[in-house]
């Protein structure tokens, strides 16, 4: 079993425990239920903003313990403050250390648009998403069938959040687009090999249609790199280890931002 479909197993377990714990009805009385999401697409776009997505991840498969005890306030802050123009969370415990804690701690100290990171399958984490505070979901096409991107979409549009489509080729973008989606993300990185190639993203750029904003995910590691992604058409751009990786990842971000034209 490869990694994808392994976290994918156990996703669907996490997922039907939570449904015993937490009821929708439940998750429909959460105090961010009824608030309005703010919009990803509209802050990528604002020319006083970085088009950097700061994510707080603690490890991943690839690189094990990245930042084991970050502090998802002062980070999340620090992020804002350093100018960039959305947060990523990681919610996924075992495999990425994250949890549901984290994207409320964020959502308390931030008024900018959050994307809860996680492999989504089931409606109910969309619910569950609107009810932890996130404004945007992710929809991995590696392991969604489009009929499934469609009605996971459809759903949390519905419920005023935006959808980030994540592809890593051509085939998985052609079969998976839709109006159900809002920006389409291209991950550099192979989920077999899991080594990262921003050509993947140049490669893809001119293949994703206008309507959709662009963003490139993972091996984002230097600040020219971004600059050059950003002449072809990216918007967003999502890095999470090149600033996890130092003890104080809000500084990291800060010292990248400065640079990008």
């Amino acid at each position: 079993m490869d990694i994808l479909s392994e976290i994918v197993a156990n996703k669907r377990k996490e997922v039907a425990a939570s449904k015993e714990l937490y009821p929708v009805k439940l998750l429909e009385k959460s105090a961010y239920f009824e608030g309005q999401p703010v919009s990803l697409k509209k802050y990528l776009q604002r020319p006083d903003k970085s088009g950097v997505i700061a994510e707080i991840k603690r490890k991943s498969p690839s690189k094990g313990i990245i930042n084991a005890h970050v502090s998802v306030e002062r980070t999340s802050i620090g992020y804002m403050q350093a100018g960039a123009s959305g947060l990523s969370v990681l919610t996924d415990k075992e495999y990425f250390g994250g949890t549901s804690e984290d994207l409320k701690v964020a959502r308390a100290f931030n008024f900018c648009p959050i994307l809860r990171k996680d492999f989504m399958i089931d409606e109910y984490q969309v619910i569950e998403a609107k009810s932890l505070g996130a404004d945007v979901i992710l929809l991995i096409a590696a392991v969604l069938e489009k009929k499934e991107i469609e009605s996971l979409g459809e759903l949390a549009q519905s419920l005023g959040m935006e959808v980030l489509l994540e592809v890593h080729n051509e085939d998985e973008l052609k079969r998976s687009l839709t109006d159900k989606v809002n920006l389409v993300g291209v991950n550099n990185r192979d989920l077999k090999t899991f080594k990262t190639d921003v050509q993947n993203s140049i490669n893809l750029v001119d293949k994703i249609p206008n309507e959709f904003v662009k963003v490139t995910e993972s091996g984002l590691s230097n600040p020219e790199t971004v600059n050059k992604l950003k002449k072809l058409g990216f918007e967003g751009f999502l890095i999470g280890e090149t600033f996890m990786q130092s003890g104080r990842p809000e500084k990291a971000a800060k010292e990248f931002i400065k640079q990008l034209i």
